[in-house]
C-alpha cells in the first residue's frame, strides 16, 4: 500500500478485494527507474451512478433506477484503472475538505494503493459531484462544481518523475507541465474531449506536439483530420503525434505507429453494458501498460479493449476498472467454453504468460463495485 510519502512506492495491493497483483513491468524494471509508472494530474468528482432506467427521465416525472452505484470519478477514473493493471501511479489532484472529500481521497490511497503525495486537500472547497444516469447502452450526465483556489494548481516541478504521463487536451489551452514532463523524458498519453467551440483545429491542439500518442474517438479524429473514415484519420493524426490511436466504438480499435509504419485492428468484445462510465478512460489505461511493458501493437490493443469491456459491466467508473484478477476469470471462462473462435483464443493468448497463478478457480463474473459510499460500522 502507498504510504503517499513522496519516497517512492511501497508493495501496491490493488483494490478493496487485496487481489493477486501482476507487474507488467517486471521484466523491465531496473534501480535507476523513475519511482512511478505513471502521473496524472486533473479534477476529482465523486460520481453517483444510476442504472437499470428504461428510458431518459421525462421532465415532471420521477424515474426509478434498479441499481445505484458511488465511486471517485473524473481523473479517478484513470488512476484507478492504471493501479488496478499494476503500475506504480501517481496523481496531483484537488480534494475538497468535506466528507465526499475524504472518501475519495481515502478509496484512492488506501484503496487502490495511490499516491497522493502532490495532491492537496483544499479547507473550505466543496468536491464536485457528477450524477449519471445509464439507459439504452448510453448516458446522461449532470455535474456541479467549482474551480479549486489558484494555489492548488498543479505543476511537474512539485511532481515525482515518472515513465508515462497520461493527458487530457484541451483546445486552445497549453498546460505547461506536459512539455515540462516531455522534456524530462516522461512519454505523455494524450486523451481529448468534445470541442465545444465546434473549431476542430488541430493547431489548437498545442500540446500535441510533446505527446508520443493520441487516443481520440472515432468521430473526433475525423472532424480533426477532416478524414472520411476514422482509418483515414488515423493515418492522418501521425502527421503530427508518432502513435494515434482511434476507438471505433463496436467495431474495436484502429492503430497506426509512423515510427515503425505498424498498423493493427482489433474487433471489440462483445458484451451486455451496465454502465459505460468511464470505458473510454480503462481502454487509455489497458492501452499504456502494454505500451510500457512493450508488448506489440495488436496486443496492446486488445488488452485495451478487454479491460474497457470488462469495466462496462459493472456500476460507475472507477470502481468498474477491472485487475488481474477479473482478467484472469474472464479468459478462463472463455477458454472453458466449447466453440469459440479459435482465431479470437489466439488473439488472447498472450495473457497465459502475464495471468497470476492460482486465477483459474475464481469465479466468472467477479463483482467488484458497491452500491454506496459505505456502510456504518456495526
Amino acid at each position: 500500500m502507498s504510504a503517499s510519502n513522496g519516497k517512492g512506492p511501497a508493495p501496491v495491493t490493488a483494490g478493496p478485494e487485496c487481489q493477486a497483483q501482476v507487474d507488467p513491468l517486471a521484466l523491465l524494471r531496473t534501480p535507476d527507474d523513475p519511482p512511478w509508472d505513471v502521473y496524472l494530474t486533473g479534477p476529482v468528482f465523486l460520481d453517483i451512478i444510476f442504472t437499470g432506467l428504461d428510458s431518459a427521465p421525462v421532465r415532471g416525472t420521477e424515474s426509478w433506477a434498479r441499481g445505484m452505484g458511488s465511486s471517485p470519478g473524473g481523473v479517478a477514473n484513470m488512476a484507478t484503472a492504471l493501479a488496478r493493471l499494476g503500475l506504480r501511479t501517481s496523481l496531483a489532484a484537488a480534494f475538497g475538505d468535506d466528507h465526499y472529500g475524504e472518501y475519495c481521497w481515502d478509496a484512492l490511497e488506501q484503496g487502490e494503493g495511490i499516491d497522493l503525495s502532490t495532491s492537496r486537500r483544499v479547507p473550505g472547497w466543496h468536491s464536485s459531484v457528477t450524477v449519471s444516469m445509464a439507459y439504452e447502452g448510453e448516458r446522461t450526465m449532470v455535474s456541479h462544481g467549482h474551480e479549486p483556489p489558484p494555489e492548488t494548481v498543479f505543476s511537474l516541478g512539485g511532481a515525482p518523475r515518472a515513465r508515462a504521463a497520461v493527458a487530457s487536451l484541451t483546445p486552445g489551452r497549453r498546460a505547461p507541465w506536459i512539455a515540462q514532463a516531455a522534456h524530462h523524458g516522461t512519454r505523455v498519453f494524450a486523451d481529448v474531449g468534445w470541442d465545444e467551440t465546434g473549431a476542430w483545429d488541430l493547431a489548437g491542439l498545442t500540446d500535441l506536439e510533446h505527446c508520443e500518442a493520441f487516443l481520440p474517438n472515432a468521430e473526433e479524429a475525423m472532424r480533426y483530420t477532416g478524414a472520411t473514415s476514422p482509418r483515414a484519420a488515423a493515418h492522418a493524426l501521425t502527421e503530427h503525434v508518432p502513435l494515434a490511436v482511434v476507438t471505433l466504438g463496436a467495431e474495436g480499435a484502429y492503430a497506426v505507429d509512423r515510427r515503425t509504419g505498424e498498423t493493427a485492428e482489433v474487433p471489440a468484445i462483445a458484451v451486455e453494458a451496465l454502465d459505460p462510465t468511464g470505458a473510454g478512460d480503462v481502454f487509455v489505461a489497458g492501452f499504456v501498460t502494454g505500451t510500457l511493458a512493450d508488448w506489440p501493437l495488436a496486443d496492446r490493443l486488445a488488452f485495451a479493449g478487454l479491460t474497457a469491456a470488462l469495466s462496462v459491466q459493472e456500476f460507475g467508473g472507477s470502481l468498474s476498472a477491472p485487475g488481474w484478477s477479473e482478467i484472469a476469470a474472464w479468459w478462463r471462462k472463455v477458454q472453458s467454453v466449447e466453440g469459440q473462435d479459435p482465431a479470437a483464443l489466439r488473439r488472447y493468448a498472450f495473457l497465459e504468460r502475464l495471468i497470476p497463478q492460482g486465477e483459474a478457480a475464481r469465479p466468472w463474473p467477479r463483482r467488484r463495485a458497491v452500491p454506496t459510499i459505505g456502510f456504518r460500522s456495526a
